[in-house]
């Protein structure tokens, strides 16, 4: 933290209730973990329903006649070729095609739009999108709700139970079911799952109305972590930011080649250059030997004791069963088995080889 004081979740009174115990993340204070500790949290949302509070994210309706050509400058995206509903993973880019920011925008209306950013970028985000307004017929409205995540393979009879339709809802599709809510089938798990947006007093009803049934529970910022690491998800700020481009990052097919070879958006030039010229290092899985999990920050060496990558996230896997870790080596390093590497951990070399990602497959629900 930078000194100043922290936000606080609209649900906190619930959460210290529910024996939560909180940290600070990206100028908020967050529920880290619950009673039940995050071995068993992160089990429960692979196996039943895990209920997140996410309302550090950001959404931002953006709409107006030029809404759709907006975006496609701001994003590498299409805009105006999304369908209603449907949702597609994007980026801010810098002018150098770092990345700024990675979010889901999601098509509500002919000129209606749906940016979920995240929470440390969100003032940022804010910022960047009004400074590039100019000149568009566009309004950006920051939207104050509650955000949650309920996420698992029983996430959509428990939301059912609790009186919420999914609606034929598939993964990466969203809309606005109520006046004030907007839910999405997406979420940062690699299970099945729902991010919805709503009021403050219509997310306490709905919270109690989930916690009627047994089959879920709250899950902490730590268990997030495990589960997003396990599906090969990215965290902005560690395994990408604006020194890394998406072809670095392994997340090129977010664009559509179309678009990557002749598209407008900022940092477009940028992009194909890092395209053309094929990036030097490469965001991969990475599997330590043995039981000892490596941490962000920890250099990766090859046999010589030189230094060919970095460790980005890491942590221990529950359902994988083993550590698991992404970062960043030399492409001729990326294919597993293609070198034996180590990463430095005070003063230890842990053996450690690249492994494809997810560690978990996803079971996202597609109809």
């Amino acid at each position: 933290m930078d000194g100043t004081e922290a936000k606080h979740l609209s649900l906190e009174d619930i959460h210290r209730a529910a024996g939560a115990k909180f940290g600070a993340f990206a100028g908020w204070s967050m529920p880290l973990t619950y009673p039940a500790g995050v071995m068993k949290e992160h089990l429960h949302t692979r196996e039943h329903a895990g209920l997140f509070d996410i309302s550090h994210m950001k959404l931002f309706v953006v709409s107006g006649p030029d809404a759709a050509a907006f975006l496609s400058k701001a994003c590498p995206i299409d805009a105006a070729a999304l369908s209603e509903r449907q949702s597609k993973l994007s980026f801010f880019l810098s002018d150098e095609a770092g990345i700024l920011d990675d979010l889901i925008i999601t098509r509500l209306g002919a000129e209606r739009f749906m940016v979920v950013c995240n929470a440390g970028n969100a003032a940022a985000d804010e910022a960047h999108m009004r400074e590039l307004a100019e000149g568009f017929s566009v309004e950006i409205e920051p939207l104050d709700r509650v955000f949650l995540a309920l996420q698992g393979p029983e996430a959509a009879s428990a939301l059912e139970k609790a009186g919420v339709g999914t609606s034929g809802l598939v993964f990466m599709n969203g809309m606005e079911p109520r006046p004030g809510w907007f839910m999405s089938r997406s979420g940062y798990t690699g299970e099945d799952g729902f991010e919805i947006g709503l009021p403050e007093k219509d997310a306490r009803d709905l919270v109690a109305k989930l916690f009627a049934d047994g089959r879920v529970q709250w899950i902490g910022l730590a268990a997030r972590d495990s589960l997003r690491l396990e599906a090969g998800l990215c965290l902005h700020g560690n395994d990408i930011d604006a020194s890394t481009d998406p072809a670095a990052a392994a997340l090129l097919w977010a664009i559509p080649k179309d678009l990557r070879e002749t598209g407008a958006f900022i940092g477009a030039d940028a992009l194909r250059k890092a395209t053309a010229e094929g990036p030097k290092e490469k965001r991969v899985g990475l599997k330590p030997e043995g039981r000892q999990p490596v941490r962000g920050g920890a250099p990766i060496l090859d046999e010589a004791g030189r230094t060919v990558g970095r460790v980005t996230s890491g942590g221990f896997g529950p359902s994988a069963g083993h550590p698991v870790a992404m970062g960043y080596v030399a492409v001729a390093l990326a294919k597993p088995g293609a070198a034996k590497l180590f990463a430095e951990v005070r003063g230890n070399l842990i053996p450690l080889s690249v492994h494809p990602l997810p560690f978990t497959p996803h079971r996202y629900f597609k109809g």
